[in-house]
C-alpha cells in the first residue's frame, strides 16, 4: 500500500467525446480552468490536451497548448503540468486503399509531435511507448526509432517523460530506452488499462505491468470508463499513484456526468479511505525527480 498518493488529472483528451458531455473543456479557457478547478480538488498533477475550438476535435496546435499553460501560470496555481506528446500519431487505413492514410489520419515524426514542448518545457510530456490498435479502425504509430528520438529531445530539454504503457511489451521497450541511458532516473510510467486493444483494465494486468517495471520507477495507472475508480484503488493499493479525469472517462456514477474536479475528489476520498494520503505538488515534484517550481 502506498502512503503518499499522487493524483494526476486527465482533463480533456482527444477522444470524440464532445458531443457526449456539454461541459467537457473544448477551448483553452475552458481546459485552463479545469486544470486549475482539478488542481484546487486535490490534483497535484495536470495532463493537457487541447482542441480545436470550432469543432471540439484534438488538435496538436502549438498557439492552443501556449494559451493553455499561460493561463495555468498566469492563475498562479500550484500544479505540474504534464503535455501530451501523443498526437499526430494516428492512422486510419483508407478503405480504396490501405497503403494510403484515410480520413482523420494524423502521422507526423517525432520532432513534430514535440513542438510545443520544445517552446513550453512543461513539467512532463508523455511518450506513448509503442505501436498499438487504437479500437477498431485506428493505428496508432510510435515506432523504436521515433520515440529513442523523443527521449533523447526532452531529456536534453530537462523535461521529464511520463512512459505511457499500455501493454507487457510497451513496458519492454521503454524500460530498453532506460537501460540505453535516454531516460533520467527516477522514470516515470504511466500504466494505461482498459483502452482497445491493449491490456484490460483489471487486477491481473496491473500486477503483471506493475511487477515488469524496472526497479525504483515511479509509476502510476489507470482505468477508462466504469473501470477508473476500481482502478484508483488498485493502483493504490499496488503501491502506485493513480489518474483520474474526462479524457478516461465522463461519468461520476451511472448517468451522471462529471467534472473533473469531481472524479478528483472522489479518488480522494478512496485514497483516504484506504488510510492513505494525497501528495501535494511540491511533494510530488521531489517525489517524481522534477524541478522546483
Amino acid at each position: 500500500m502506498k502512503q503518499n498518493v499522487i493524483i494526476t488529472c486527465a482533463v480533456t483528451g482527444a477522444a470524440e467525446a464532445w458531443n457526449k458531455h456539454p461541459d467537457l473543456p473544448v477551448t483553452p479557457v475552458q481546459i485552463a480552468d479545469s486544470v486549475i478547478s482539478a488542481a484546487n480538488a486535490g490534483a497535484a498533477v495536470a495532463h493537457i490536451h487541447v482542441r480545436d475550438p470550432d469543432t471540439g476535435s484534438g488538435s496538436r496546435d502549438i498557439k492552443l497548448f501556449s494559451e493553455v499553460v499561460a493561463r495555468v501560470r498566469d492563475s498562479d496555481t500550484d500544479v505540474i503540468i504534464n503535455l501530451t506528446a501523443g498526437m499526430g500519431g494516428s492512422w486510419f487505413p483508407s478503405k480504396e486503399n490501405p497503403a494510403l492514410p484515410g480520413p482523420g489520419s494524423d502521422n507526423v515524426g517525432p520532432n513534430d509531435r514535440l513542438a510545443h514542448v520544445d517552446l513550453l518545457r512543461p513539467d512532463i510530456c508523455s511518450l506513448d511507448c509503442g505501436t498499438m490498435n487504437f479500437g477498431d479502425n485506428e493505428i496508432y504509430i510510435s515506432t523504436p526509432g521515433f520515440l529513442r528520438t523523443q527521449a533523447a529531445l526532452v531529456q536534453e530539454w530537462g523535461v521529464k517523460p511520463e512512459l505511457e504503457v499500455f501493454d507487457l511489451g510497451q513496458v519492454w521497450m521503454a524500460s530498453q530506452l532506460i537501460r540505453e541511458g535516454l531516460i533520467d532516473a527516477p522514470p516515470l510510467f504511466q500504466i494505461c488499462l482498459g483502452i482497445p486493444w491493449g491490456a484490460p483494465a483489471n487486477a491481473d494486468s496491473m500486477i503483471a505491468m506493475r511487477n515488469a517495471l524496472p526497479e525504483g520507477a515511479n509509476w502510476a495507472g489507470f482505468g477508462i470508463g466504469r473501470r477508473q475508480m476500481p482502478m484508483v484503488a488498485q493502483a493504490a493499493l499496488l503501491g502506485g499513484n493513480v489518474r483520474v479525469g474526462l479524457e478516461d472517462n465522463l461519468y461520476l456514477s451511472r448517468g451522471v456526468l462529471a467534472s473533473n474536479a469531481q472524479l478528483v475528489e472522489h479518488a480522494a476520498g478512496i485514497i483516504e479511505s484506504l488510510g492513505a494520503t494525497v501528495m501535494g505538488p511540491d511533494d510530488a515534484r521531489a517525489h517524481l525527480g522534477l524541478r522546483p517550481r
